[in-house]
């Protein structure tokens, strides 16, 4: 079955021993930004260098609407025949956004309620980035409710990192 796996910074080289991913999309600071994984493809690898801010204002290098472009167009290179890997240096805001983002596109109008609820039931933990889901919203012409759907789920469980959590791309 197709799925995004979601992992923070920690766990990745396990995951991809384990997994197998085909893809990989980093979202970490310019900082704290990570080479392509030894024997992965870079192609294969995204690396958005962003901070995790939610306020264009409060920060060096917030996200932007063109890391939502990039990431959409990479995503949607991707065949879903072998899991793909979302990682942040948590796990849990910058990650967990790439994730709904991508869910909303692969399943097209109408999904964002859905797939909030599934980041909410999935991962208590998350808390999606909203600078990067109100991007999105306007690339995708949601008209507000990839946002209100994410403001609906509230802030996530506090934890210092979060687990590695599965999304299907059906039946979520």
């Amino acid at each position: 079955m197709p799925h995004i796996l979601v992992t923070p910074l920690s766990a990745v080289e396990n995951v991809i021993r384990l997994h197998r991913p085909s893809h990989i999309v980093t979202l970490l600071s310019p900082d704290h930004m990570i080479d392509t994984p030894a024997g992965f493809p870079k192609d294969r690898h995204l690396r958005l260098a962003m901070n995790d801010v939610v306020d264009a204002a409060a920060g060096d290098t917030p996200p932007e609407q063109a890391h939502v472009e990039t990431l959409l167009s990479f995503a949607r290179t991707w065949s879903a025949e072998d899991p793909m890997l979302v990682h942040c240096w948590a796990g849990i805001s910058r990650s967990m956004a790439a994730t709904y983002i991508i869910l909303c596109d692969r399943l097209g109008r109408g999904s964002e309620v859905l797939a909030a609820r599934a980041i909410r039931s999935r991962a208590p933990h998350a808390y999606p980035n909203a600078l990067l889901v109100r991007h999105a919203d306007d690339l995708l012409g949601r008209q507000g409710r990839m946002v209100e759907a994410i403001r609906a789920i509230g802030a996530g469980k506090m934890v210092a990192e979060g687990d590695v959590v599965e999304f299907p791309l059906v039946k979520l």
